[in-house]
């Protein structure tokens, strides 16, 4: 499985935007890999880069629960 590389996060402008945006290359031209709410959870680049499509989903899986458990 492709690794992901030339990661960056793409930021909302403003709260109607929706989610940011995780954007990696695989090898194929840039894709969306997922997004999620900077105000519950956050990512940066440096801790997805080289990670699979599937690790990056359950590191986000992993962050999702936390907060989500944070917050009972």
């Amino acid at each position: 499985m492709p690794v992901m590389r030339g990661v960056r996060i793409e930021m909302p402008k403003t709260m109607f935007e929706g989610g940011a945006r995780v954007m990696a290359d695989l090898g194929h031209g840039e894709e969306k890999i997922f997004e999620f709410y900077p105000d519950e959870i956050s990512f940066s680049a440096t801790e997805l880069e080289g990670k699979t499509v599937d690790e990056a989903l359950s590191l986000k899986q992993q962050k999702d629960l936390a907060y989500l458990q944070s917050s009972i």
